[in-house]
């Protein structure tokens, strides 16, 4: 990032935090999830019961409104259900919205886990992908999965002792379909491999010794994880995907390393009600060459909080998947101010790296570009005991070829 990036972002935190200063006292505490307190707001005290953060279903509604239009659109909705159970020694947590979908099951025997997993993606829909900010439509084909994993693990409770505290080391056998099908903008020179059984090794290993606060939003702690995923495709031919040839031969085994890290923390002389949060994430692929199915994809949505979604990729502002990339490097930083109980202030700065595949030349088939972001967004509760996120975000260049451009996105979840 660029050093008057950093300048700017120093300049609007010390803004936001040194006012406080003056009226916040050291011994403040913020409320927590899932723990009892008692809230002081506008001369009257309400009464937080503790609530079982093991058991949750939710429904959450948004979408993305982008100015100028990135890649044809100017709007990208967004929906899904959530649900996570836990009987006994048996848990569940899933992720719905139709056409993509993924369900985690784990029998704990002691520190002993028995791991399933299913997903899929499959989109009715043409899809085609963006390049340099704009859909190329000679790229369009149909194309999805469904994917199938178990294993084996090791689940150590770790301090503070939440739900969503522990170390999990975990090793998966997964197995999965692919498919993909020509359509009528698909271009001729683009030639699609067979469809496929794709199956191999998943070793993963996951830390979470972080407090979420009332919004279960990262308040102190540390969160970590690594992911390494060794491939291959049954059936495999070469392929063009619109420009240059992949060779089976090249594409057909594939290892992708992966890992993030992210830091909630304090900020000397101030109260609970200001958090710095850091965050990287990383991603190359040390042998095999990745396609446009085998790629790493970051995409936009939400900034994710919950333990089992922190390995998700996202760029402030891009499309969903909107980068096939081959390695990556994505890194913020952001200052969180706490108005109220319910009621969170985010100043955020993103800077991203990324080797991209991409589907236009004949010779090169991948291009190193990077870009920042800078967002500032409210996380609030709000009627009927729901959720409101909403945020905007400024993007350098990256999303849109060069050219600058904004996007808010406004998220509402309701739990029952």
């Amino acid at each position: 990032m660029k050093k008057t990036h950093f300048v700017l972002l120093t300049v609007i935190l010390l803004s936001f935090s040194l006012p406080a200063m003056a009226d916040e006292l050291p011994s403040y505490l913020t409320p927590l999830a899932g723990e009892p307190c008692t809230i002081e707001c506008f001369g009257r005290s309400v009464d937080i019961p503790a609530r079982n953060r093991d058991n949750s279903f939710a429904i959450a509604i948004g979408g993305t409104l982008f100015t100028p239009s990135l890649a044809g659109h100017d709007i990208l909705p967004m929906a899904a259900l959530y649900w996570k159970h836990r009987w006994d020694d048996i848990r569940i947590r899933g992720i719905f919205s139709g056409v993509v979908n993924d369900l985690d099951v784990s029998k704990t025997n002691s520190r002993f886990q028995l791991l399933g997993h299913l997903d899929n993606t499959t989109i009715p829909f043409d899809s085609a992908e963006i390049v340099d900010g704009s859909e190329v439509k000679g790229t369009s084909i149909k194309w999805g999965e469904a994917n199938a994993r178990v294993g084996v693990g090791l689940r150590l409770p770790l301090a503070p002792f939440q739900i969503d505290n522990d170390l999990r080391v975990q090793l998966y056998y997964q197995a999965g379909y692919l498919y993909s099908r020509r359509v009528a903008e698909t271009a001729p020179a683009v030639v699609l491999p067979p469809s496929t059984l794709v199956q191999g090794a998943l070793f993963r290993v996951r830390y979470d010794g972080m407090r979420r606060n009332l919004m279960e939003l990262p308040h102190k702690g540390m969160a970590a994880g690594l992911d390494a995923e060794l491939m291959r495709r049954n059936n495999w031919s070469d392929a063009n995907y619109g420009g240059a040839v992949y060779s089976a031969a090249e594409t057909r085994d594939y290892l992708k390393l992966s890992g993030y890290l992210t830091v909630a923390t304090g900020i000397p002389f101030l109260s609970e009600k200001n958090r710095l949060l850091t965050s990287f994430y990383g991603g190359v692929a040390p042998y095999g060459t990745l396609d446009r199915f085998s790629a790493f994809r970051v995409g936009g949505g939400p900034v994710p909080s919950e333990s089992d979604d922190l390995d998700r990729l996202v760029f402030p502002g891009a499309m969903f998947s909107q980068f096939p990339a081959t390695d990556y490097l994505l890194g913020s930083l952001e200052y969180r101010r706490e108005l109220l109980p319910f009621l969170y202030l985010h100043l955020r700065a993103t800077h991203g790296r990324l080797t991209r595949t991409i589907f236009t030349d004949k010779q090169a088939k991948t291009k190193t570009g990077s870009g920042e972001a800078f967002t500032v967004g409210v996380t609030s509760g709000c009627a009927w005991d729901s959720e409101i996120h909403v945020e905007y975000t400024y993007d350098t260049g990256i999303l849109r070829n060069g050219k600058p451009g904004g996007n808010v996105t406004l998220m509402w979840s309701k739990s029952f």
